[in-house]
């Protein structure tokens, strides 16, 4: 009971030290690592604290998708081997039709060659072996009836199987990718030899919209910037959301230059974005973003190559540029 409440203690302090609201997906993730059960997710932690990364919501809830959530597999894996098994049983009836068609029309056609010379005995045994092939195939029709029904399950269980995978990789509240996808895709991508550059976007004055204006007007804000990420990338690359207030945008095979045209066509599109207050008509402030370009150099994970393109973003703001790429 006493190391239940000390574990109790130490998930309370980390949670208050990170400002992260106590949510049951945050104190699952903290009371995992405090009890240190889990050593691929202790590691991660520890090295993302020593490196002075932002612990957030939105990383928490990467950690536990990349550590902690073995059910989507299973789930996922469990539609497959039903969606073989289906498949399968598709193929073989489709054989076995065939066969039982060609046989049907083999013992109908010895019927009817039969030379009047022959017994009636024979004749009476291929007729009833003709009923019984009869037979045979209307069972077989029964049992394609009961494969369409299969089928039709299987297609809604695919249907519950994509929202569930757009749920698990979506970020609700902008319509994003989530960082754990984003983290798979970037392994994929550099598993492929593909270059990867990454966008870091950042909110500088979102704060200020929730602070003077409401948090309603703080997810406006968010949701706005959002669709005008998805409006120039949607073709070119994966956009996500990485922060409370910060947004990452993975290129493949695209140099930091050009990465850099795509993250200014954004800029300039939220900048034409106005917002007037409903109550009194006042003009709310601009949107003011920092940008980040960073290349794959020798980052092993996305988060590296998401920090690295943060602190160009950082960069950037302090220099009073709009974009500033890393490494020049």
């Amino acid at each position: 009971m006493a190391i239940a409440q000390e574990k109790m203690t130490k998930v309370c302090i980390f949670l208050e030290h990170h400002i992260l609201p106590p949510t049951p997906l945050n104190y699952h993730v903290v009371y995992t690592y405090i009890s240190q059960v889990n050593s691929d997710l202790n590691t991660t932690i520890d090295r993302a604290i020593a490196q002075g990364q932002e612990i957030d919501c939105v990383y928490i809830e990467q950690l536990y998708f990349d550590y902690m959530d073995q059910a989507h597999q299973a789930e996922t894996k469990m539609v497959r081997n039903v969606d073989d098994v289906i498949n399968s049983l598709s193929r073989s009836a489709h054989s076995t039709e065939k066969d039982i068609i060609r046989f049907a029309s083999q013992v109908s056609e010895c019927v009817h060659l039969l030379d009047e010379n022959n017994v009636s005995q024979s004749k009476l045994a291929l007729e009833t072996l003709n009923k019984q092939t009869a037979h045979l195939l209307t069972q077989h029709k029964q049992f394609k009836i009961e494969l369409i029904k299969a089928k039709r399950l299987q297609e809604k269980t695919q249907q519950q199987l994509v929202q569930l995978r757009k749920q698990h990789i979506t970020d609700q509240q902008t319509g994003l990718f989530k960082r754990h996808y984003l983290n798979q895709q970037t392994q994929l991508w550099l598993n492929q030899k593909k270059s990867v550059c990454a966008i870091a976007i950042q909110i500088d004055n979102l704060d200020h919209f929730i602070d003077n204006y409401g948090d309603i007007i703080g997810e406006v804000i968010l949701s706005k910037v959002a669709k005008q990420i998805q409006k120039y990338v949607f073709e070119s690359g994966l956009p996500g959301r990485t922060g409370k207030d910060a947004f990452t945008v993975l290129l493949a095979d695209i140099d930091p230059e050009t990465a850099n045209v795509i993250a200014e066509k954004v800029r300039n599109g939220v900048e034409k974005l106005r917002f007037v207050s409903s109550k009194n008509g006042i003009k709310l402030p601009a949107i003011n973003l920092s940008l980040g370009i960073a290349k794959h150099q020798d980052e092993k994970d996305f988060n590296n190559l998401a920090r690295k393109a943060s602190n160009a973003a950082h960069k950037a703001r302090s220099l009073g540029q709009s974009s500033f790429i890393a490494g020049q």
